[in-house]
């Protein structure tokens, strides 16, 4: 009976088992969400207002205002994607459709003209306007893609430790496409845009407008890829089966009453409202203090630096998986949460003038913590839905999906907008070249000090997490009797 019994385990593992080629492709996906969200934001004050001009806090609103347009439009989004039917299931044709649109729409972020600073509207910069604008109609595409995308990953698989697996490889890929986001500046510095005996020294506005249309194509040759190589295993056994339609009062509300997920969230927002609060600080402590007001020579520093978060979070997401394996998956946030500790309360001695290559240490540590808690963020994820699913007895990753967006991003949204005033109390002025003594001091101090607050309090409320792997394989064992194997 034992040698059955095992047996049975050894044949189940093997069909949990996602192949490599799968996890590749699925980890293709994470360059539209770098791309697509991030790209704009990481260039936004070196773009808008230290190359057009416009006022720092202009910026941080604008970007605010975004992002909680965005996390308006996930849960809709999840709503439609939980209860989407198809002959190819209920996110992959969201996936493919959104995902072309969305690289096509890119470079359209950028489509202003320098000769907008000298125009305003209600009394504020028709540049801002036009930020406004154009996120208007760019984020919900990216919704429609990125809410279907992550709610795939949580169905590919219902083992407890391969989900971790999955999680690794979408991690590391994820820091290899992270590096174009630092690159970008870097590309701007070309001699196509160089703009000699001007202070700002280069046209970084028509450099973004090349580079997005780069990274748009591959945006979409990307979703194409996914659409025919990643499948639902969820999809015909379970949600056609059942044919339970989701209220959009169980994609909110319902869904933020489950506990493990507000733990999980509570954690994710702290890391992202404590990070994302510094993290145009970052690029302005080392153009402004290490590199003394040097535009060209601060984003030639920033990109090596995106290397160096890579690096750190392309070797982090494996490592602390292991952590995970060896420990229990809570544990390994605590480790990463520590790990972000010392990187960014390091900050404050490692970014220097004397030695510039030290701040790469930094932002290495850094990614190396990022990864491992993203990671581990979406393997506890899969985790939380099987838990709903035994409670509520349906499947909703889409509606865990962009509730989970909902509160990461507006927590990322209130970063940039404190960001933006912090800049802005601290006395910078864009069109200095080296800042003050008293504006240099603030900005690292805030570099050094808000993030390490933040990740105390992940390491707090990641503690009260009690989903442990011999709870979760009880689950899964009483799900399967239920509805049957996936």
């Amino acid at each position: 009976m034992e040698q059955e019994a095992n047996s049975k385990n050894v044949i189940e593992r093997i069909r949990d088992r996602i192949p490599v080629p799968t996890k590749i492709s699925y980890g293709l996906g994470t360059a539209l969400d770098m791309w697509g969200f991030w790209l704009y934001p990481g260039v936004a004050f070196a773009v808008f207002n230290i190359y057009l001009g416009v006022d720092p806090w202009l910026v941080g609103l604008a970007l605010t205002l975004i992002r909680i347009y965005d996390a308006i439009s996930d849960p809709i989004a999840g709503w439609i994607s939980d209860n989407f039917r198809s002959r190819f299931g209920r996110r992959r044709p969201f996936i493919l459709i959104a995902g072309v649109l969305a690289g096509l729409g890119l470079p359209a972020l950028f489509l202003v003209s320098p000769s907008w600073t000298s125009h305003s509207f209600l009394g504020l910069s028709s540049i801002f306007w036009y930020m406004m604008g154009s996120s208007l109609v760019y984020i919900p595409i990216m919704a429609m893609y990125t809410v279907p995308y992550n709610s795939l990953g949580a169905e590919m698989t219902p083992d407890y430790e391969e989900r971790t697996s999955v999680m690794t490889y979408k991690g590391s890929m994820q820091k290899i496409f992270e590096v174009a986001n630092f690159y970008a500046l870097r590309f701007t510095n070309l001699s196509w845009f160089l703009l000699p005996g001007t202070v700002v020294g280069k046209n970084t506005l028509a450099g973004m407008q090349v580079y997005s249309c780069i990274l748009g194509s591959l945006m979409a040759i990307f979703s194409i890829v996914i659409f025919f190589r990643v499948k639902e295993r969820y999809y015909e056994k379970v949600v056609v089966k059942t044919k339970q339609r989701i209220s959009l009062k169980a994609s909110l509300y319902e869904t933020l009453k489950c506990k493990p997920f507000r733990v999980i969230m509570g954690y994710g927002a702290m890391f992202t409202l404590s990070t994302s609060m510094v993290g145009s600080l970052g690029y302005y402590a080392t153009v402004y203090y290490v590199c003394g007001g040097n535009t060209i020579n601060g984003d030639n520093w920033n990109f090596w630096m995106g290397v160096a978060f890579m690096i750190g979070g392309f070797f982090g997401a494996p490592l602390l998986g292991q952590v995970a394996r060896a420990t229990q998956k809570k544990t390994a946030v605590m480790v990463a949460a520590s790990i972000g500790i010392l990187g960014y309360g390091g900050s404050w001695f490692l970014y220097t003038p004397a030695i510039p290559w030290l701040q790469t240490i930094a932002s290495g540590t850094m990614g190396l913590a990022a990864a491992g808690l993203w990671m581990l963020h979406g393997s506890i994820g899969a985790d939380v839905i099987d838990y709903d699913e035994l409670t509520m007895g349906i499947r909703r990753e889409g509606s865990f999906t962009a509730c989970g967006s909902y509160v990461l991003k507006l927590g990322n949204s209130m970063g940039g907008f404190v960001a933006g005033l912090i800049l802005g109390w601290a006395g910078f002025n864009s069109i200095l070249g080296a800042q003050s003594p008293n504006t240099i001091f603030w900005i690292r101090a805030m570099l050094a000090s808000i993030p390490v607050v933040g990740l105390v309090g992940v390491i707090l409320i990641i503690s009260r997490l009690d989903l442990t792997k011999q709870k979760c394989e009880e689950i899964r064992t009483v799900l399967e009797k239920r509805r049957g194997n996936v």
